[in-house]
């Protein structure tokens, strides 16, 4: 099991794979987008990059309104606000759009490094990022709700393209995968690893999922829109059987509303 942190040169040691779970020593974060297509202008407008100040993508994010991004705890923690920054309005993580510094980063007060529940954080920016053509904010699934099993959800990221790729791409991927049920999730991973905070959503027989480089970054209602999750966690990339794990926005929706 994985995160989804871009595990690239650029990234500090400690960003590697201090993140992975005792009881499965291959959870790490997950990257890149596997079995997907280029996403296209208007796709994912509040989606970020977060990266290094001056350097190399880490993480998505999610804006949630001008000065604030939305993103995993497992991408926050160890990390200066005044050594990252984020990129908005562009289809690039590396070039285009508004980039902007962070003042501050608030991790979830019970966010456990060790399960990666409640893997959720806010970054609060220095300068205000106004909507524009290509620039727009989030609308959060509801408090309290929980993704329905079989529904479609659509998950962005600069993440790897396969399990265990060295290099991730430069342009915007997504994809589009059903939501899994909590109870079958936990059949894959065991009842303690799915906790409450978290849900489920990919294909049976693999082939389709968020991987390393898209820690952090939206997974969306595919009928509405709405923001319902947050890239987290799941064992390799695509693999049968082993679904991507998403923190929930509804069940989270208490600390995220008070951070705005």
């Amino acid at each position: 099991m994985q995160v989804k942190l871009a595990l690239v040169a650029a990234l500090v040691p400690s960003m590697s794979m201090a993140a992975a779970l005792p009881q499965s020593p291959d959870i790490i974060p997950e990257a890149g987008i596997v079995g997907g297509d280029l996403a296209t202008a208007g796709d994912f407008p509040f989606i970020v990059s977060l990266a290094r100040s001056g350097g190399s993508h880490f993480c998505g994010g999610t804006l949630l309104n001008a000065n604030t991004v939305l993103t995993a705890a497992h991408c926050s923690v160890g990390q200066s606000a005044s050594s990252v920054q984020v990129r908005a309005g562009s289809l690039k993580r590396n070039s285009g759009g508004t980039v902007v510094a962070v003042s501050r980063i608030t991790v979830h007060p019970s966010y456990s490094s060790s399960t990666y529940n409640n893997d959720v954080a806010i970054w609060r920016l220095s300068t205000p990022i106004p909507t524009s053509s290509t620039i727009s904010y989030a609308s959060l699934a509801a408090s309290g709700s929980d993704p329905v099993a079989g529904s479609q959800a659509t998950v962005a990221g600069w993440g790897v393209t396969t399990q265990g790729g060295s290099s991730i791409p430069v342009d915007l991927r997504k994809v589009t995968v059903p939501i899994v049920s909590r109870a079958t999730c936990r059949t894959q991973y065991g009842t303690s690893a799915i906790t409450t905070s978290m849900f489920c959503a990919g294909l049976t027989a693999g082939g389709k999922d968020s991987c390393q480089g898209d820690s952090g970054g939206p997974i969306i209602e595919a009928a509405s829109g709405t923001l319902i999750g947050v890239v987290s966690w799941g064992e390799g990339c695509a693999q049968p059987n082993r679904a991507g794990v998403y923190a929930g926005v509804g069940s989270l929706y208490s600390f995220i509303s008070s951070n705005l």
